[in-house]
């Protein structure tokens, strides 16, 4: 039976199964940690100003993934195990802490279908070997990426950088393409919108976009190699521009306020996965 669900070829249903249900679980955790990693640093970051000025820490009491428990942010309920059960628990509570009444996000459950929903294709399409595992730890790093982009504008090292070394040694073997592929296609991919980053600049005097879009380009180009680096910046551009004119067009949304890039490249990132040699193809019998 392990064996069964560990080592299932592309389109077993059992283990596409239990890995969406597995999915909806870590969907939860994810959601924790969207909300407390930029907060811990910039704990983190007070403590050690602090701590350099040769005053008491601003932050004494513990904080971090696990401690202190989930609570309702405006009455301080602590959330109860029951409540806290993927979408079921927000359905139960109709959107609404049980003790306040306050509304409760409905991003919280779409965070948790979601990755249910990735999980599920990812071991449908990859298998549950070595190679559906490890995009399972793909699909988490960008969801939780693309979400903390969405609210801070920023993509922490603690997720972009292992999200890198994690391709490059799932490469080691060649699981999804030669390492001296996704070696190049790391560099490639930093050195990319890095230099972009620098014209814009040096052009306008303005920044463009943040050091953690090189690093998050990287960090594909190590898993997927530098082949799939031009359909990657070509699917997040023109969806990136898409949703920024409709936002511009529709939701009044100034010129001047910064998108994030992140969620595109982690889109984008996504379907070069699932389908990167049918987009690749795609592209050179269009630009040919």
């Amino acid at each position: 039976m392990l064996e069964t669900l560990l080592f299932a070829p592309p389109g077993t249903l059992l283990p596409a199964i239990v890995a969406g249900v597995f999915g909806l679980l870590i969907g939860s955790f994810l959601n924790v940690v969207v909300y407390r990693l930029p907060i811990m640093m910039q704990r983190e970051s007070d403590c050690y100003c602090a701590e350099e000025a040769g005053k008491p820490s601003p932050h004494p009491d513990k904080f971090n993934l696990m401690v202190p428990r989930s609570g309702c942010p405006h009455c301080g309920h602590q959330i109860k195990s029951y409540e806290n059960v993927p979408v079921l628990g927000w359905l139960a509570l109709r959107g609404k802490c049980s003790a306040c009444k306050a509304p409760i996000s409905a991003r919280y459950p779409l965070v948790e279908a979601f990755t249910g929903l990735l999980s599920a294709a990812l071991v449908w399409h990859f298998g549950s070997g070595w190679a559906g595992l490890a995009t399972l730890l793909f699909g988490f790093l960008l969801i939780a990426m693309t979400f903390i982009d969405l609210d801070t504008q920023m993509l922490p090292d603690d997720l972009t950088l292992p999200l890198l070394w994690a391709g490059l040694l799932m490469n080691l073997n060649g699981t999804f393409v030669p390492l001296h592929e996704a070696v190049i296609g790391a560099a490639a991919g930093y050195l990319a919108l890095w230099s972009v980053y620098w014209l814009f600049k040096l052009a306008t005097g303005k920044e463009g976009m943040g050091y953690g879009d090189f690093k998050l380009l990287a960090a594909l180009g190590a898993w997927m190699g530098y082949n799939m680096l031009v359909p990657i910046i070509l699917l997040s551009s023109v969806v990136g521009a898409t949703v920024g004119i409709g936002l511009i067009v529709f939701r009044k949304h100034k010129r001047e306020v910064p998108i994030p890039f992140g969620p595109y490249l982690a889109g984008a990132g996504l379907i070069a996965m699932f389908y990167g040699e049918q987009v690749s193809t795609l592209i050179q019998t269009t630009l040919s």
